[in-house]
């Protein structure tokens, strides 16, 4: 398993455009994906799961994967919320 610690930097957080692109990231690996907020996990290849979340701004996120590509999965997400998703 290979995870990261994210804080959500973009205005809207985890909403509409920014998550469909998490969900779209994350579905192009063939790992289990999942997010992490406040002891609960979501699966990040269902974008309900990733809007039920409501992260906003600043929210802290684990990003944990398991799978053949963990490693990279993992990381692209990372790179996504780091770039505050293009905005």
């Amino acid at each position: 398993m290979y995870t990261a610690e994210i804080i959500l930097k973009n205005k809207t957080g985890l909403h509409a455009r920014p998550a469909s692109q998490f969900v779209a990231t994350a579905s192009k690996f063939h790992s289990d994906i999942f997010v992490v907020k406040n002891d609960k996990e979501y699966n990040a290849k269902s974008i309900m799961g990733v809007l039920s979340m409501g992260a906003g701004m600043g929210t802290n996120l684990t990003i944990k994967a398991e799978g053949p590509d963990e490693k990279e999965a993992v990381e692209a997400l990372e790179r996504l919320v780091n770039t505050s998703f293009g905005e």
